[in-house]
Order: structure tokens, then sequence, then C-alpha cells
């Protein structure tokens, strides 16, 4: 990796370059990702990748009209052609009074992000966590049959951001993980299954547990079989509860809201979930993939509960979007590489857990479906909140877990969804930097034969 100080010098030379040549206010976003996966197949290694990706995204405001250009060439020259390209571009867009950049954060949090083992354990290793994923599946009940893809993959990231305004900063991360996917088979019956874990640190990887894991999903659906229509209570396992999550977040910006484009407009300090129900957005979780000391404008990362007791408390914000209120940031400018402007976007983003065991849930509900996998969230609605997706699940009979159920479907609004959770597990879980507790819903429709 490039010395970091040499990184921010670059940052401040694009930016002065777009000042000589005529820019009321630059930024340079700089990054630079060194990515390593690996994936194994019937104990061989079958594909090693090592990617890198750098480069510098220029951010130019003059009389309230914003031009951006981006280059992966990092030479000096390059940094003053982007510099001419950002103005240029610039002259041809509309005047904003809120195109704005921020000033500098009182105080930036100290975060612990970066693992050296990441990127010093052996390659060997890495690989042996992906085979141990594989062999710990296969061990776990000889039904597994296929092993779709076992995976190990980690990142390397150093972000550099510079402003006109007096912003400076630069911060290194490093995050890796495992997945596994796979099949299993009893007669002519196959059903699938997986499992995932991405941490910030490389010991806390535990290959065997995720091995497991993905064989128990898939072995437990095997015999599934469709189930009449009916009206009942609906568990949804975290990882379906998290998947929910994709439906929440983008209505929860203030970009999506000022843009006519949200569930929650007009409802701040409304009533828009059961009381149980408390969602947060976490800039600056210790162990979150997602934390950061500032966002893709310099801003300072925090935390934020934008559901607290079922009530609205606000939305996510960066620069732009909080001008446009008269407010402050709040630190949710996410950029996906140098190539992109900033948007308005979540960080580690969970649903709050519970006081009860996944167990307790099951036992007190009597009669329900506890769903394991939703199909088509995709096709959600964000404005609206309708959804209908296929589903399976585990039929809930007498308070306890007994027949697996396929050929399903739920429908509904995530509005309703949230006001008829009566029921919230303590065993929060993360799926990249989205996460949840199981979660009860006291009456679903699920349509079945």
């Amino acid at each position: 990796m490039l010395d970091e100080q040499a990184l921010l010098n670059l940052a401040e030379s694009a930016c002065k370059s777009a000042k000589l040549a005529g820019a009321g206010e630059a930024e340079a976003f700089l990054s630079y990702n060194r990515e390593f996966s690996a994936e194994v197949r019937e104990g061989q290694t079958e594909t090693i990748k090592v990617a890198l990706d750098r480069g510098l995204g220029l951010r130019v405001v003059q009389n309230g009209k914003v031009g951006f250009a981006y280059t992966s060439d990092l030479e000096k020259a390059s940094l003053k052609n982007i510099a001419d390209q950002a103005i240029a571009n610039a002259r041809e867009t509309a005047a904003d009074p809120y195109r704005i950049l921020p000033s500098p954060s009182p105080l930036y949090p100290e975060l612990d992000i970066y693992d050296p083992a990441v990127i010093n354990t052996p390659v060997e290793t890495k690989i042996d966590l992906a085979k141990a994923m594989e062999e710990a599946a296969r061990d776990f009940d000889p039904r597994v049959k296929i092993i779709e893809s076992s995976n190990y993959q980690d990142v390397e990231a150093c972000v550099i951001l510079v402003n006109s305004k007096g912003i400076k900063n630069s911060y290194r991360a490093t995050y890796c993980g495992v997945y596994l996917s796979l099949v299993a088979g009893e007669g002519e019956d196959q059903q699938t299954g997986f499992a995932m874990d991405y941490l910030l640190r490389f010991d806390d990887l535990d290959a065997v547990k995720i091995g497991r894991e993905a064989a128990f999903r898939a072995v437990r659906m095997l015999g599934a079989k469709p189930v009449s229509t009916r009206k009942t209570a609906v568990l949804f396992d975290p990882y379906v509860a998290a998947g929910f999550l994709n439906l929440l977040g983008p209505a929860l910006t203030a970009e999506a809201v000022q843009k006519g484009r949200s569930l929650f407009i007009g409802k701040v300090n409304q009533p828009v979930a059961a009381q149980a129900v408390n969602i947060i957005d976490d800039g600056i979780m210790q162990s979150g993939i997602a934390s950061a000391p500032f966002d893709g404008e310099g801003v300072q990362m925090s935390r934020k509960t934008l559901i607290e007791g079922g009530v609205l408390k606000g939305y996510l914000h960066n620069t732009y979007t909080a001008a446009k209120e008269n407010g402050a940031s709040t630190g949710n400018c996410m950029r996906s590489s140098y190539k992109s402007a900033p948007d308005v976007g979540t960080t580690n983003f969970f649903i709050q857990p519970g006081v009860y065991a996944p167990d307790e849930l099951v036992n007190s509900t009597g009669s329900g479906i506890y769903i394991t996998e939703v199909i088509g969230m995709h096709t959600a609605n964000p404005i609206s909140g309708d959804f209908s997706v296929g589903a399976t699940g585990i039929l809930i009979e007498n308070g306890q877990l007994t027949k697996p159920v396929r050929g399903i479907a739920i429908a509904g609004n995530i509005q309703e969804v949230l006001q008829q959770i009566d029921g919230i597990g303590s065993d929060l879980t993360f799926f990249g930097s989205q996460g949840s507790p199981t979660v009860r819903i006291a009456r679903m429709v699920v349509s079945g034969h």
C-alpha cells in the first residue's frame, strides 16, 4: 500500500489544482483498496483473486454549481486534468444554494478498525479457513451433497478526504469474512443452505461454525411441503429480518424524503412501529465493518437512533440534505468508490435486540411459521412499503418447530409489519453491515395452496 502521507499530499494537490483552475471550493476523495479472495471446492483451491483499486474523485463547487470528475491515474498531470474537467462539468449544471462543502468536525472518533492480521496472515492459512468450512459442512450430515461455493475474502482500505474548507483526514481499515453455500439432498428432494460471517478481526472468524450452520440450514428443510393459506403468527429468522432493512434503509434517508420517495414522509415524532422496536444506524460501532471516523465528505460519523420505542425520530442526512432543512449532517454521506459522487446511506444498520431467547419466542408462539428465507425482496416497493415475496420456513405447532414448509408467500406492507411486531429476540446477528435478532409478527397472511 502507498504511504498514507503521500496519499494525503496527492489529495491536497488535487484540491489546490482545482482552486488554481478557478473553483470556488474543492474536495478530493481518494481511496486505495486491496481485495483478496479464495474459493475452494472438494478440498482443492479453485480460484484466488487479488484486486487493487485506487483513484481520486474530485468535486468542485462554483457559485452553487457542482462538477465532478475522477481518475485512476494519480500522477500530478492527471490531477490537473480532472480539475479542469470537474470545473467544465460544473458549468453545465444548475445552481443550487444548498450545494456546499462541510467544515471540519470538532472531534473525530478514534476507532480500532484496522487488524494487521488480516494482511499478514499467510494465504495458505486463509485458504484453510475455506477448506475447514467445507469439511465441517460435510461432517455435519452425510446428506450434504454439493458445496456450491466456499469462500474466504478480505479487504484492506485507505480513505483520504481533503477539502478547501480545512478538512484533511485519513483512515485505514480492514475486514474479512467467509461465505458458504451448499445443497443437501435426500432421494429426489434437494434443499440449499448458506451461512456467512464478516468481521473486523481475522482471529474472530470461526469457519467450522459457519460450515455447520450452512449444513443445518439446508438439512432442516429436507422434506419441505406447502401448507394451506392462513393468517398466523410469523417469526422472521435474523437473516430474513435483516433483509427487510434493505427496504427500510433507503426510506429513512432525507434524500428519499425530500424527493417524495419515502414511506416515512412527514412522520417524524409519530409512531411507525410497535413500542418494542428500536432501529439504529451506528457509524462508530467498535465491531462494525461499516464503521469509520468520518463519512464520504469528511463529516464525523455517529450513532443515530432512527426509530425509538416505535416512534420515528428523524432521517439520515449528508451535508446537502441537511442544508435544505437548515440542519446538520448526521455523517451519512456514502460513496461506493472514488468514481461516485456523494449519496446518503446507512452504515451499521440494525434492529436493536430484545430480551427473549429465540427458543422463548418459538415456545410462546403456540402456532405459526418460522420464516427462514424469502425470495424476491428486491421487488418490494420502497415508496409505498408494499411487498409480496416467496418464502420457506418451518411450521410452529404447540410452541415447537416441527415440519419444514416451502411453496408459500408472504405479502403486506412494511409499516404494518413493524406495527405488528410483538416479540424481539436477544440474538442480534449481523450479515455484513446490517443486522437483526429474531422478530415475531403477531399476524400475517401466509399464502399456500
